[in-house]
């Protein structure tokens, strides 16, 4: 397998990481308290998931 044999510079690896952007997390509603979480996770404002409570929130 080839190995480089010189360094890239800084800049060539900037340039390459242009498109690596943070996408913004989707939201939906809970179907308990109607707050907006994010899917497949508990809502933290009323500890239930999938129609379970799982966590106790005071």
């Amino acid at each position: 397998m080839p190995n480089p044999k010189r360094r890239h510079s800084k800049s060539r690896g900037a340039k390459r990481r242009t498109h690596y952007k943070a996408s913004v997390p989707a939201l939906s509603s809970c179907p308990n308290c109607s707050a907006t979480k994010q899917p497949h996770i508990v809502c933290h404002s009323c500890g239930y998931y999938n129609g379970r409570k799982i966590l106790s929130v005071d």
